[in-house]
C-alpha cells in the first residue's frame, strides 16, 4: 500500500504529456522570436533588407499563433506571457536597436535614448495589453480596437524610414534627425489610448469574398515585384485609418453611453413606479 501510494504521488507530481497540436502556438510565437533575434544579427551586419524581412516574419509567425491557438482551443497563460516576452523582444527592443545602427549612431547619446525610449514604451504598451486580458468591464464592442498601436505594428512603423530607404538611397531617409522623431511619434502612439482597429472580429461578405481574394492576389504580385514601395505603402494606409478607427470609436462609445443611460433611466422610473 505504502509503494502504491508513494507510486501515485509521483505520477500526480509529473507534468502532464501535452497533444501535439496544444504546442503548434507557442512553437509559432518561438518562431517569432527567433526571427527577430535573427533580424537583430542582420542588422549587426548592415544586411537592413534582410533584417527588415525578418521582423515582417515575425509579424506573420506573431499573427498566427494566437490566432490558431484559438481556433484548436490551446490558449493558455503561459502561451499568453510567452507571446508577451516575445514581442518586446521581437517589435521592441530590435526595431529600436536596427533604427539606431541603421540611422542615429550620428547623434551620440541622444540616439541612444531615443531607441531605449521606444523599447521602453513598447514594454508598457504589452503590460497594459496584458492587464485588460479578459476585463469583465470591457464592452463587446470594444474588443475590435486596441489602446495604442499594437507592438508588430508599431515595429513595421518604426522601420518606414528605413524601409523607404531600400528603394530611394538618398541620404533624407538615413537622417538621424529624422528617424529620432519619427521613432519618438511611434512610442508616443504605442502607449497613447488612441483606438486603432485590431481586426479580430472583421466579416468578410459573401458577395466581397472575391474582390477580397483578388485584392490579396493584388498586393501579393506588388510585393513581389516592388517590395519596399508595397510595404511603405501598407504602413501609410495604416497610419490614415486611425482617425477613421478613432471616429468609429467614438461613435460605438456615444451609443453605447447612451444607451446606458436609456436602460438607467427606465430602471429608474421602474423603481419609482412599484415604490408608490
Amino acid at each position: 500500500m505504502k509503494l502504491h501510494s508513494r507510486l501515485r504521488r509521483r505520477e500526480s507530481g509529473r507534468l502532464r504529456a501535452l497533444p501535439i497540436n496544444r504546442l503548434i502556438p507557442n512553437a509559432l510565437t518561438v518562431l517569432a522570436l527567433a526571427a527577430g533575434v535573427t533580424a537583430l544579427r542582420f542588422g549587426l551586419e548592415g544586411r537592413w533588407e534582410h533584417a527588415i524581412g525578418m521582423i515582417l516574419l515575425a509579424a506573420v509567425f506573431d499573427a498566427l499563433d494566437g490566432r490558431i491557438a484559438r481556433l484548436i482551443g490551446g490558449t493558455s497563460g503561459f502561451g499568453a506571457q510567452l507571446d508577451s516576452l516575445s514581442d518586446v523582444i521581437a517589435f521592441g527592443l530590435v526595431p529600436g536597436m536596427l533604427v539606431h545602427q541603421f540611422a542615429m549612431k550620428g547623434i551620440a547619446g541622444f540616439g541612444w535614448v531615443v531607441a531605449l525610449v521606444y523599447i521602453t514604451c513598447c514594454a508598457l504598451r504589452l503590460a497594459r495589453f496584458n492587464t485588460k486580458l479578459n476585463d469583465p468591464d470591457m464592452p463587446p464592442w470594444a474588443y475590435n480596437y486596441f489602446n495604442g498601436v499594437p507592438a508588430p505594428a508599431g515595429a513595421g512603423l518604426a522601420l518606414l524610414p528605413m524601409i523607404l530607404a531600400q528603394q530611394f538611397p538618398e541620404a533624407f531617409f538615413a537622417n538621424p534627425w529624422l528617424n529620432a522623431i519619427w521613432l519618438l511619434a511611434i512610442a508616443a502612439l504605442m502607449i497613447s489610448r488612441v483606438p486603432t482597429y485590431a481586426m479580430k472580429k472583421v466579416r468578410v461578405p459573401q458577395s466581397q469574398v472575391p474582390l477580397a481574394l483578388l485584392a490579396v492576389g493584388v498586393i501579393a504580385a506588388a510585393a513581389v515585384s516592388e517590395p519596399w514601395l508595397t510595404l511603405a505603402a501598407i504602413a501609410i494606409v495604416y497610419i490614415a485609418f486611425i482617425p477613421f478607427s478613432i471616429r468609429s470609436y467614438s461613435r460605438l462609445a456615444a451609443e453605447s453611453a447612451r444607451t446606458k443611460a436609456e436602460r438607467d433611466g427606465i430602471v429608474v422610473a421602474m423603481t419609482d413606479e412599484g415604490g408608490r
